[in-house]
């Protein structure tokens, strides 16, 4: 496709329509998750643990949910996702028992992961390489603008209904991204022969149909390389959504405070997701991931030194930015290494490197901080973050794909 032909906004409403909603879904039921387990009989630690069921669902799921897009499709597997996801959500409203209740949860991360692949898979294809960091990058802004904006329709909708508002809210808008997401067009799909061979034009591709176990033997190098990379970035980012909080309470600030603060630097993530995407285009994927980590492990550093509410907002904004110019860094370098046919496979195996990190993370923050202290667990997680920059910035193609300059690869 030539550069002049494509236009970013043609797709726009098909592509982050159901994403922005799906954003606002999970971001209604995150504050809440816990206090309706407690309703249900849980303690405190129970509570906690059925928070991490999401994330648990969706580790589990993103193998399984290559199967689900190779076969059924992207749209139809955005589709699926989204009404999987409504059905947890009135599953969870409507919950007599806290066992019930966390299937609701492990339900949402099981959808996410298949709703995540669907849409990644489908924009990488349906974007020209030229585009493809903007176009994912946009992807990555529009969830968190949704799961930003959650929250807030969750509280007005509790205002009337209690608790069971932000599941309403959750169901509802869950159904309005499948029903946008039965609008997006179909991707033409290879054609197979009897064999199961894909074919591309009139020509079968050479081999058997990709599988998850031949994708991860022949791309072994890059998931080793590149995929720790990614694994790192996952770990960071998960972590610092829980250092800010734990920050602010051990310096002694009070709730208001400490959401002011995490406000304003999810503000600040969410503003400069497009730009970064140009110069990713532009200059090439190292521009930004290198940056990204950098900024937020001197962040990280520079968290625990801070003993008031300026210092830690300063802190707080940088780490913002820094994420905020990482937006779909991961998924763009998903789908540039991904190979065709065999893309959902790939990409599957991708998510379970970074859903390893966003587990992994936290956990080796409580792990420090457990053994020694949290000011020790934030420094080792600064410590990832300078790690990842340095793989990142060895293994990561220099030049951009569609690029005039030819990309240069380690051997």
């Amino acid at each position: 496709m030539p550069k002049e032909t494509f236009d970013l906004r043609a797709i726009a409403v098909g592509a982050y329509g159901p994403s922005l909603l799906y954003g606002v879904a999970t971001g209604a039921i995150l504050p809440v998750i816990a206090l309706t387990a407690r309703d249900l009989g849980a303690d405190v630690a129970t509570a906690a643990l059925v928070i991490t069921l999401s994330g648990i669902g969706s580790l589990v799921t993103n193998v399984p949910a290559t199967l689900i897009a190779t076969r059924f499709g992207e749209r139809k597997a955005l589709v699926g996702a989204a009404l999987w996801c409504a059905a947890a959500m009135f599953l969870a409203l409507a919950a007599p028992t806290l066992p019930v209740f966390a299937a609701a949860v492990f339900m949402v991360g099981m959808a996410g992961a298949v709703f995540g692949l669907a849409r990644q898979s489908y924009l990488t294809e349906a974007v020209p390489a030229h585009f493809r960091a903007r176009a994912l990058s946009t992807l990555g802004g529009v969830t968190r603008i949704g799961v930003f904006v959650g929250p807030f329709a969750a509280a007005l909708a509790m205002s009337a209904l209690g608790l069971d508002g932000a599941y309403w809210v959750g169901g509802v808008a869950s159904l309005v991204a499948a029903a946008l997401s039965w609008r997006v067009p179909e991707l033409e799909a290879p054609s197979r022969t009897a064999s199961g061979t894909p074919v591309i034009g009139d020509a079968p591709v050479a081999g058997p149909a990709p599988t998850v176990r031949s994708v991860m033997r022949s791309h072994a190098r890059i998931f080793v390389t590149v995929g720790i990379g990614v694994l790192l970035i996952a770990a960071v980012r998960a972590t610092r959504q829980a250092v800010l909080p734990l920050w602010a309470e051990d310096i002694g600030l009070d709730a208001s405070a400490t959401a002011l603060i995490y406000g304003l630097s999810g503000a600040i993530d969410m503003l400069i997701f497009y730009p970064a995407g140009k110069v990713m285009d532009v200059k090439g994927r190292r521009w930004i991931a290198v940056p990204c980590m950098l900024i937020m492990g001197t962040a990280l550093a520079l968290l625990p030194l801070t003993d008031d509410a300026v210092g830690l907002l300063l802190v707080a904004l940088l780490i913002g930015f820094g994420n905020g110019i990482g937006s779909g860094i991961v998924m763009t370098l998903g789908a540039d290494l991904s190979p065709s046919p065999g893309r959902p496979q790939f990409l599957g195996i991708w998510r379970l490197l970074t859903d390893t990190g966003t587990m992994g993370g936290p956990a080796l923050l409580a792990l420090v901080t457990a053994l020694a202290t949290l000011s020790a667990g934030i420094w080792a997680t600064a410590v990832l973050g300078f790690l990842g920059a340095a793989v990142l910035w060895y293994w990561i193609p220099r030049a951009a794909p569609g690029s005039a300059e030819p990309a240069v690869t380690r051997a």
